[in-house]
């Protein structure tokens, strides 16, 4: 049993200073506003203590790649030390044996605790808006090598991003929806109407809003407006400066809501490391002034981002609750994850310690302080 006091703490979603929680078995046992009901373990009087962060796309970290089975461990454990206790592993199109072959090796990682579970970004996706994927390896979805992916994962696809406009889409969102995969539309050239016609069957997360998919015009809207206007649909944010100005970032968040928008860091291997040449899949990447770009294009890569950071730059423009609920607790929601996100007795005791300037102090997973403590 660990008893926690902070300064600040957000508790099921709300500001309290000063907080307290405490911990038990890998969960939250109990926690409210002011003094502890006991004396406290871990006393951080000028710190604010969130829940920890839930990342739903991200390829890699530390120089390491969810794509190679040896760097799954090491890429969950870099963005760990950022604050990020729940991830899902993003791949990335590849060929069907290689996409297999990826199925397999984090369907490992997911029974063993490593990652949270499996996304699924290709490879049914437009080759007009493939961005830093390989579009000859792109391909329309297929029943039966949709069938093949889900049997390799065993349960551990949580979500896959498609192009609704794809022959073959509205099969697949039906098998996919019936398997208990969260389907997201992206990397798409689809109109208006044909991302409607996605949500009405079901698509309930719209991937790296504005990115990899027609810009809004008010005579041909797009995906995008079909994806913000809808209630159930959430849209991710790559809020760091580069995949979107601030002040759409700002905008989108005020107009959705928090509850809204998952804030993701769609990082590459490149992430916490120097710039220099890097790979996303088959594409080579490289990496100047810590922007990730496909090689000899100006098209953007992924991102060099962590959560923590782009945590700071939304409790800067919208504030700490909002900082909090579109790092963790929205993104937990859109992708079923019913006990990480909030600070809230029964929920899993995952948390991160952020200092006076908002950067990670300490980081507890399932109870177990693995940064700091």
């Amino acid at each position: 049993m660990v008893v926690i006091a902070a300064g600040t703490a957000v508790l099921d979603g709300r500001v309290h200073r000063p907080g307290w929680l405490q911990t038990e078995g890998g969960r939250i046992a109990a926690c409210g506003a002011g003094a502890p009901p006991r004396a406290a373990d871990a006393e951080f009087p000028d710190g604010t203590v969130v829940p920890g962060f839930v990342d739903m796309h991200v390829h890699g970290g530390g120089g390491a790649s969810y794509t190679d089975p040896d760097g799954i461990a090491g890429a969950a454990d870099f963005h760990l030390r950022h604050g990020t206790t729940t991830t899902l592993a993003s791949l990335v199109t590849a060929s069907p044996a290689e996409l297999l072959a990826g199925v397999r090796a984090l369907a490992e990682a997911v029974r063993r605790g490593t990652v949270a579970g499996i996304h699924l970004e290709g490879p049914w996706l437009s080759r007009a808006r493939c961005g830093a994927h390989d579009p000859a390896r792109m391909r329309d979805p297929d029943p039966a090598e949709i069938d093949a992916v889900l049997d390799a994962a065993d349960g551990a696809v949580r979500m896959v991003t498609l192009a609704p406009e794809l022959p073959g889409a509205d099969a697949a969102i039906r098998r996919l929806l019936d398997a208990g995969v969260v389907v997201a539309v992206g990397h798409t050239d689809a109109t208006y109407e044909q991302a409607e016609h996605a949500i009405a069957l079901g698509a309930t997360v719209g991937t790296h809003l504005f990115n990899a998919m027609p810009p809004l015009h008010h005579r041909e809207p797009g995906p995008a407006l079909a994806l913000l206007r809808h209630q159930g649909v959430t849209v991710e944010l790559i809020a760091d400066g580069v995949h979107m100005h601030p002040a759409v970032a700002r905008a989108v968040v005020g107009a959705a809501g928090p509850g809204r928008v998952a804030v993701v860091t769609d990082a590459i291997a490149a992430a916490g490391c120097d710039d220099g040449s890097f790979r996303l899949g088959a594409v080579p990447i490289d990496v100047e002034a810590g922007v990730a770009r496909v090689r000899g294009t100006s098209t953007i890569a992924g991102s060099t981002a962590t959560m923590d950071r782009l945590f700071r730059n939304v409790a800067a423009d919208a504030g700490l609750a909002a900082a909090v609920q579109t790092t963790s607790a929205t993104p937990a929601r859109a992708v079923g994850l019913d006990r990480v996100g909030s600070l809230n007795a029964g929920y899993d005791a995952d948390l991160v310690v952020l200092d006076r300037d908002l950067r990670v102090a300490a980081v507890m997973a399932a109870g177990r302080w693995r940064v700091g403590g």
